[in-house]
């Protein structure tokens, strides 16, 4: 066993006895870690475990030959194979599998350290501390050389991003499309006309919109086909295409609600305004027909009865929600869907408005239509205070987050004056105190 040291770097400060001990370990060419898929620790060195050997081989295999993490981590799942802990084979651990230099029979000794023995967080040694580099230390299962193959191959794909992995969707849009408000890239999301319709409607919307609401990102969602004939527009095109687009254009940043900003890659940036027509686009003679359909069939006679009836259901107790109206000192009428009463269940109940505000951007149109929202969604679970899942007619299932606010009432003409009257009173009496003082 031979061993030499990476980097070095004289420690000050102080540490607990124990991390001392763990970097002279460090120093004498002994890990501080010894469970590892593959080997079994004897006490003085790892040991291969053949089964699961074959496992650790058969991951760099797949992934020279192309397949990415997530595909390896559903075969290993098909053949029932179990991880270290005897859970699922996740694709995180795949990954740490092809990253982990022990597979060649060497070792790479202090990676990361603790840098506070107080909050036991541990943090990627960068250069910080000493690293020791020990060849030869057990059994190898991977030669060094297909071990290379792989570091290179990770580099080549990390280059790439998503269009490294072919089980991944894309489009000449991805990673392409940036947000102008938290700067993630946009993703496509597509959804069905009609329940037995082939058509799909396809959108790119912000990541971290789509992930944690709008409360975390506002940004505004465009619609593929808007998308396209704003490109063309932009290239000079009588129609869009892909292969140009790729070759002109580095990325388009959604700025506000009505501009892209093109950045070519000759380092030319071109503003352009855009105006969606997804309301335009929904309103078909199918959608037409069934907005008729459903007025007949729901008439708003009682004041009670609307598209939302019937399909909110609360997650705790059971039961569907109730719309409840109560009038505002403004004279306006406010409607809130709340559990029946008797209940426990703790939710504070959802604003209409804000609920038809949700439904929309689920439904990725930009006015909230009560036929489209029939036609689409089939159920609607309250989760908690703060998280809502449709459940679409197609099958689909989106969870959306929401944020419940309390409306402080408005003060009426009577209540101001007589709040007036408090504050000129205190003033009064203020101005006499200091008069006699």
């Amino acid at each position: 066993m031979i061993w030499t040291e990476a980097l070095v770097w004289s420690a000050g400060g102080t540490t607990s006895h124990r991390f001392i001990t763990a970097r002279r370990n460090f120093q004498k060419g002994k890990p501080n870690s010894f469970n590892i898929y593959g080997y079994r620790w004897n006490g003085e060195q790892f040991v291969v475990e053949p089964e699961e050997a074959k496992i650790v081989k058969l991951i760099y295999d797949n992934f020279i030959k192309g397949m990415s993490a997530e595909q390896t981590e559903v075969q290993l799942e098909e053949m029932g194979v179990k991880s270290y802990t005897g859970g699922r084979f996740s694709n995180t651990s795949i990954r740490a599998i092809l990253k982990n230099e022990k597979y060649t029979g060497n070792m790479l000794l202090q990676k990361g350290f603790i840098e506070d023995h107080i909050t036991h967080k541990l943090k990627p040694n960068n250069g910080e501390l000493p690293q020791y580099w020990v060849e030869d230390s057990h059994e190898a299962i991977i030669d060094l050389e297909t071990y290379k193959k792989v570091q290179a191959e990770i580099a080549r794909r990390r280059k790439l991003g998503v269009f490294a992995n072919p089980s991944i969707n894309t489009t000449c849009f991805t990673s392409k499309i940036k947000c102008g408000n938290c700067g993630v890239s946009y993703r496509r999301s597509g959804k069905r006309q009609s329940k037995h319709s082939s058509d799909v409607y396809y959108i790119w919307t912000c990541q971290t919109k789509d992930r944690k609401g709008v409360s975390e990102c506002s940004a505004k969602n465009i619609p593929e086909k808007i998308l396209q004939g704003v490109c063309a527009q932009v290239l000079g095109l009588e129609e869009f295409d892909e292969d140009f687009f790729l070759d002109q254009v580095e990325k388009i940043v959604v700025n506000g609600t009505d501009e892209l900003i093109f950045h070519l890659h000759d380092g030319s940036v071109i503003p352009q305004q855009w105006k969606s027509t997804a309301r335009k686009d929904w309103w078909t003679p199918e959608a037409r027909a069934a907005k008729s359909a459903y007025s007949k069939k729901n008439p708003r006679s009682s004041g009670n009865i609307t598209c939302f009836t019937g399909k909110i259901n609360c997650s705790k107790c059971g039961q569907n929600l109730r719309r409840n109206t109560s009038p505002r000192v403004s004279g306006q009428k406010a409607h809130h869907w709340r559990c029946p009463p008797h209940t426990d269940c703790g939710h504070s109940g959802l604003e209409e408005n804000m609920l038809k505000t949700i439904s929309s951007d689920v439904l990725s149109i930009k006015e909230f239509d009560e036929a489209i929202f029939q036609e689409k969604v089939d159920s609607i679970t309250v989760v908690s205070n703060t998280e809502l899942l449709f459940q679409l007619k197609d099958g689909s299932k989106i969870t959306k987050q929401w944020q419940f606010k309390r409306r402080q009432p408005a003060w009426s003409e009577e209540r101001k004056k007589r709040q007036a009257e408090k504050m000129k009173e205190a003033w009064r009496k203020k101005h006499e105190q200091n008069k006699d003082n």
